[in-house]
């Protein structure tokens, strides 16, 4: 499954950016530290790079996330160019209150009432960008809602008189290339639910599980012999661990990968990453592998196509 989802207004909150980006002394953007990559917009990359703006990559959610790969993107991050990474979860005051100190450190010329620090705040949907927001504020000033896309509006805010924060609605992009990453951001609810179907992501989630975190299956759900198990086989077990059964008897697969999905996004399960640098690479090379074959499968069939039809006008 192929999992797209881009409304209208998220490409008109890209040309809001693209004319601010000028005025912006720095980009923070928010990622869930659970699929950085998978949730790092790749438009906002696009917008920074041209103007020349430095970034703090905040890697948000860490107290969901597996310490190890957490810190293995921040290494990855840190390395880049322009690129400075924080890992932090907006529940914890301290957390917050360094956003700040390290964003001036990266525009050292701003940050006085003359040359105030200017600060777009960017990130895909349902990444806690709108949390980070309120809580530098200390006021609700952006909307927080469980379901993506809640912001749809830019908006610009005084932090104090040295300071001034923007804040764009979530954005994802016109095409997500790897299949995976939509499942992942399907999975971490940075999609609208019309766009994904819950049960497959639920199984791509469960055999993901499988591969690395096994035992929270086992702690979570109580599975005996989990090492004969598939992806449907643990959301099957959920459904009669759970006693979700259809009129007929026939186990509410709905129902479990809704609840499955739910104690992964609550953190119920534990801390689990769903990537990491190398299996990031890993999949990237596959894909690019792939579509190599796909291109040249394409040239073949014009080649033979290109033929034919020359055959035909000789034959004539």
């Amino acid at each position: 499954m192929s999992i797209q989802w881009y409304p209208g207004h998220m490409n008109a909150a890209k040309k809001k950016a693209a004319e601010q980006m000028e005025n912006i002394d720095l980009v923070i953007e928010v990622v869930d530290a659970r699929l950085p990559e998978a949730s790092t917009n790749p438009m906002v990359d696009e917008l920074r790079k041209f103007r020349q703006r430095p970034c703090l990559k905040i890697l948000n959610k860490i107290d969901l996330a597996d310490p190890v790969a957490t810190s293995q993107w921040a290494d990855f991050y840190n390395a880049q160019d322009g690129v400075t990474a924080y890992p932090m979860t907006t529940k914890k005051p301290a957390d917050v209150a360094r956003v700040l100190d390290l964003a001036r450190r990266l525009a050292p010329h701003r940050s006085v009432p003359t040359k105030p620090l200017r600060i777009m705040i960017m990130g895909i949907p349902n990444v806690g960008k709108s949390t980070l927001m309120n809580a530098l504020l200390k006021k609700r000033v952006a909307k927080v809602g469980d379901e993506p896309a809640v912001t749809k509006q830019q908006q610009k805010l005084y932090l104090d008189k040295n300071t001034i924060l923007v804040d764009t609605p979530g954005m994802l992009w016109p095409k997500i290339a790897l299949p995976t990453d939509g499942l992942m951001l399907a999975a971490s609810h940075a999609i609208g639910s019309n766009a994904l179907i819950e049960e497959e992501v639920a199984v791509y989630l469960a055999d993901e599980m499988l591969r690395y975190y096994p035992d929270l299956l086992v702690a979570r759900y109580g599975f005996k012999e989990i090492e004969t198990f598939d992806g449907i086989a643990v959301v099957e077990g959920i459904a009669a661990k759970r006693g979700f059964r259809q009129k007929g008897g026939d186990f509410d697969f709905e129902k479990a990968s809704h609840t499955f999905l739910g104690d992964y996004r609550s953190g119920i399960l534990g801390r689990i990453s769903l990537e990491t640098p190398a299996s990031r690479a890993e999949r990237l090379a596959a894909h690019e592998a792939e579509m190599a074959i796909r291109n040249a499968e394409k040239a073949a069939a014009a080649a033979e196509k290109a033929r034919n039809a020359a055959n035909g006008k000789r034959g004539t």
